[in-house]
């Protein structure tokens, strides 16, 4: 306990000077003893309040972090600063085209020249209806165009210029040497904006969409509109490396694009034939995945076809069409059905682990006899197939986006191993027993996942 003792103390009166004096005293002592004390207490924090003690803590990084000064992870890359220079550069070669249909109808899309003298590169669903088309270039000037040759199957078409000569043209790339993640331009006529540019990258390679035997898109997230079709793809060096083919109607910065090198395969077939006629091997592809990646395997050489002329035997391992890769049935048909009849192609072969190479000279499908079973799909159920080899079984290549076969859970690798509990050893005896079935009735298959089987009811549509 404290005691406070007070003292009275009895002094004389003083004087005001003295008082006066005494207070100025007295101010001045607890000023000096308040600086004083202040110089000596600990910062105020931020807030406010009471004064607050602490000891600054030297934390050790356990992560890695860039350093002051510190090297680029990636010395090679460097980002551009505009976009500009290659605008301008490429933009020349890009049209806009516009068709009238049957009907008050009219449509718009894009386009880009490979010749001089008019030849034109877009997509089949541009021009499929067109009664007349009209090509603007980014100049201004206007020219009508005639269509050449058309694919529906690639949705490509050729086009030529009427009296055109000394125009501006693009240069085509390479697609095989695009890596995810590079960055594109894409230049387009979207809703008939003449020429607009967007960017963005490389989202993947080789996408399946499910729209045939051809699915081979470019994935990109440049975003693309109504009349983008049929414009160019370029990659920063200027070169075009992709036609602005699709886009995915749920989202935005989802498109597709077909591979240049495609195109290249293409276009003489288009320029010569019109409606091109495809190249035929003769085989019929089987898939072995007994390692990565897996193979396209020759399980059967038909008698008399340019496959057998060739020198091609059944368990070959064809490995490569002209130099390029090739490891999926899928895309075995791409590179050979492309071609027209009558070129020459080299075949990268291994047999019994030796690599070889063959030539075989493609000839058009015979038009009797049996056909080769390169293309999987199954009409009805929005399924892409491939035959295993050894059977029974065919695996799930690719899944129509928005059909029965996604919306009852399959994917790409499930394997259907029956079909109305009846197993199935090929693709055509699996499409009888789906065709044979009553109509109005579900089809039911036996899938498996990995170590797992479950049954799946799929009504066909028409």
């Amino acid at each position: 306990m404290r005691v406070v003792v007070l003292t009275l103390l009895v002094a004389a009166p003083a004087t005001a000077d003295e008082l006066r004096d005494w207070a100025r005293a007295k101010v001045r002592a607890q000023r000096e003893g308040l600086e004083a004390r202040t110089a000596e207490a600990p910062a105020e924090p931020d807030e406010g309040g009471a004064p607050t003690a602490w000891r600054e803590r030297t934390i050790i990084p356990f992560w890695k972090e860039r350093l002051p000064g510190g090297p680029s992870l990636v010395p090679s890359f460097t980002p551009p600063a505009s976009l500009a220079p290659l605008v301008r550069a490429v933009r020349a070669g890009v049209v806009n085209l516009s068709t009238k249909n049957e009907g008050p109808s009219k449509s718009l899309g894009s386009g880009f020249l490979i010749t001089a003298d008019g030849l034109v590169v877009t997509n089949h669903h541009v021009i499929e209806r067109a009664q007349s088309i009209v090509c603007r270039l980014a100049d201004g000037r206007a020219f009508g165009a005639s269509v050449v040759g058309r694919d529906a199957e690639t949705d490509l078409a050729l086009l030529r210029l009427d009296g055109a000569a000394d125009l501006p043209t693009v240069t085509l790339g390479d697609s095989d040497q695009l890596e995810v993640g590079d960055w594109v331009v894409a230049i387009g006529n979207p809703f008939g904006l003449d020429t607009s540019v967007t960017h963005g990258l490389v989202s993947a390679r080789e996408r399946i969409i499910g729209v045939g035997p051809f699915d081979d898109f470019l994935q990109i997230d440049a975003l693309i509109n109504p009349g983008n079709s049929g414009g160019p793809i370029f990659d920063l060096r200027g070169y075009v490396i992709g036609v602005t083919s699709a886009v995915m109607s749920q989202g935005q910065g989802v498109g597709f694009a077909v591979p240049i090198n495609l195109v290249k395969d293409l276009l003489p077939n288009l320029r010569d034939q019109g409606t091109p006629v495809r190249g035929w091997l003769g085989v019929t592809i089987a898939e072995l995945r007994d390692g990565a990646p897996s193979d396209a395997v020759v399980a059967e050489v038909y008698p008399g076809s340019p496959a057998a002329r060739g020198g091609i035997r059944v368990g070959d391992r064809l490995v490569s069409v002209n130099g390029r890769p090739v490891d999926r049935y899928q895309q075995l048909l791409r590179r050979i059905a492309v071609q027209g009849p009558g070129v020459m192609v080299r075949l990268g072969v291994l047999r019994d682990g030796k690599a070889l190479t063959v030539q075989a000279l493609l000839s058009a499908r015979p038009a009797a006899g049996p056909a080769p079973r390169l293309e999987g799909r199954v009409d009805g159920l929005g399924l892409v197939l491939a035959e295993l080899e050894p059977g029974p079984g065919m695996r799930v290549e690719a899944v129509d986006p928005g059909g029965v076969a996604e919306a009852a859970g399959l994917a790409v690798g499930d394997v259907v191993v029956e079909v109305n509990r009846t197993p199935c050893r090929s693709l055509g005896q699996m499409q009888a027993l789906v065709a044979g079935a009553p109509a109005g009735e579900a089809v039911l298959l036996k899938v498996t996942r990995k170590d797992a089987s479950r049954y799946v009811a799929l009504k066909r549509r028409g």
